[in-house]
């Protein structure tokens, strides 16, 4: 079984001074004086942002609650995966592996962890308890960086391995949104044999043989539309990821408002109150996961991955996940969901849950719907 290092986070004096500095000396008076959101991330906002992050903002506070949890680092393969684990309550605790996106860190999921871990300590029952597995992608946060782009259908099958042996499980289940809800359905679809269930609150993947009804065609013309304003930033990092990174490499800034506005178009908001939803400390320690590990040239490489792993289809034959499958669908998602016909076709769904609010980053924005919808999908499993 290969070897599980214990890890904390400790970044160094010289790495914060170095990012404060680049803040310092942004030149705003170069930016053009456009108010509101339309043109991209609000520039009042990001002057505001900055000056707390100048004045307020306490990353060794920050650093201390991540450091909080259990943090480890293992090889797989030619990776060295970091990866937190809350061994759970109960007799039998369910191993969970949660993965997250791009913009996200390993931090969506703080506040989920000890919730689904120790059940009773919320008012649940220990019996509900999981070992939670949280890793951070390839490439991202305290995870190593892949010498050349992958994709998840490679980062599925590297969770696998943790999950199997290196943490010796026998079976599991897989919890994603955004390229997690993709790992998540890979690792459903290709190492079935381990993984037996999977919960996502996003539909990345595509039917190959596209929609079909009238209701399904509608929605892709819908969806398609929607997608017009959001595909900048997507083209980009699937295409050209390399000469994005030089610009972004040493300009705290610059990475802070090409995230912050991901963060305010895909969640849930009020009107256009982003701290509605996500406070300036946890957009900030989100960040500066990526600027002090230096790995948001690497994050961007996955859409280039996805490419060459084949993009968005599991099978050119249409075949499905079979696996038990979790649908969360929460209404602001930024990937609008299908028609029930057309997901059925991906996945052998047996839980459907329509939530009442929420967006994009359902960990952040409503953690108590995302616990009880897996609890539930979880109970149906356990039997």
């Amino acid at each position: 079984m290969t070897a599980i290092h214990p890890f904390r986070v400790s970044v160094p004096d010289a790495t914060l001074a170095h990012i404060r500095a680049r803040v310092e000396a942004y030149p705003w008076h170069a930016m053009p004086d456009k108010s509101g959101w339309i043109y991209g991330t609000n520039l009042e906002y990001m002057k505001d942002l900055c000056a707390y992050w100048l004045d307020k903002y306490d990353w060794r506070k920050h650093e201390a609650i991540i450091n909080n949890f259990s943090h480890h680092k293992a090889a797989v393969n030619d990776f060295e995966l970091h990866f937190i684990h809350e061994k759970g309550s109960g007799s039998e605790p369910l191993p969970l592996i949660i993965s997250h996106g791009w913009p996200g860190t390993v931090i969506e999921f703080l506040d989920i962890i000890e919730p689904l871990a120790h059940p009773e300590r919320f008012g649940g029952n220990a019996d509900d308890g999981f070992d939670v597995i949280v890793p951070s992608l390839p490439g991202f946060g305290f995870s190593s960086a892949p010498k050349q782009p992958i994709g998840p259908r490679r980062m599925a099958k590297l969770f696998n391995q943790l999950m199997t042996e290196v943490l010796g499980y026998e079976r599991y289940v897989a919890q994603g949104g955004d390229w997690g809800g993709a790992i998540s359905s890979w690792l459903g679809f290709e190492h079935a044999e381990a993984c037996i269930g999977i919960h996502i609150n996003i539909l990345t993947m595509r039917n190959p043989d596209n929609p079909r009804t009238a209701e399904e065609l509608a929605w892709a013309d819908e969806f398609d539309r929607q997608q017009i304003m959001e595909d900048g930033y997507r083209t980009q990092q699937a295409t050209k990821p390399q000469t994005l990174s030089y610009a972004m490499m040493d300009s705290p800034v610059g990475i802070a408002a090409w995230i912050i506005e991901k963060f305010y178009s895909w969640s849930d908001i009020s009107g256009d109150d982003i701290e509605s939803v996500h406070t300036k400390d946890w957009l900030l320690t989100n960040i500066m996961i990526y600027l002090v590990t230096g790995t948001f040239s690497t994050a961007s490489w996955i859409y280039y991955g996805r490419r060459e792993e084949g993009g968005r289809v599991l099978s050119a034959s249409g075949k499905r996940v079979e696996v038990p499958t979790a649908a969360a669908l929460f209404p602001a998602e930024m990937l609008a969901w299908p028609p029930r016909s057309y997901v059925d076709r991906l996945y052998n769904i047996t839980q459907w849950t329509e939530m009442s609010c929420g967006g994009h980053f359902a960990a952040l924005e409503q953690p108590e719907l995302l616990v009880k919808d897996i609890r539930n999908f979880a109970r149906t499993l356990r039997k």
